[in-house]
């Protein structure tokens, strides 16, 4: 049996997850990271993106919108501002809050709006990205 590692991965509105992997993909503030079981301690910030949990040649996809992941040698913890299985997004909403994000880009001024539309559409790109990642994943 391979090595493992257990991954909890909780938001304000509870637990999404939680169980072992042999490999934890997650979307660090300074990129992309890979946490193997044994990994040495490490703690990060995460910005939106997918939380890949890799076990027995299955993957699971989470989306967080931001926060933090916690990598101890046989414990990977994310506390995620929001969580959610990518199967469970909504991309007709994700389309529409990346239009509504980018015309207020468009139309913006006061640089904390700005700032607000900028985080907004970097949330909606994601979940998109998300979803797309995990259609390839799955062949269709």
């Amino acid at each position: 049996m391979a090595m493992t590692i257990h991954v909890d991965i909780v938001s304000a509105e509870g637990e999404i997850h939680s169980g072992l992997a042999e490999m934890v993909y997650a979307p660090a503030v300074m990129g992309e990271i890979g946490i193997a079981p044994r990994h040495t301690p490490l703690v990060t910030r995460l910005k939106p993106g997918e939380i890949r949990v890799e076990m027995g040649g299955k993957m699971n996809h989470f989306y967080v919108s931001g926060g933090v992941l916690e990598v101890q040698p046989f414990v990977v913890t994310v506390l995620a501002d929001t969580a959610i299985r990518v199967r469970d997004l909504d991309e007709a909403a994700a389309l529409e809050a990346k239009r509504r994000a980018e015309d207020a880009l468009a139309g913006q001024e006061v640089e904390f709006e700005y700032a607000k539309a900028q985080a907004e559409l970097a949330e909606a790109v994601a979940q998109l990205r998300a979803i797309e990642n995990l259609r390839k994943h799955r062949g269709g």
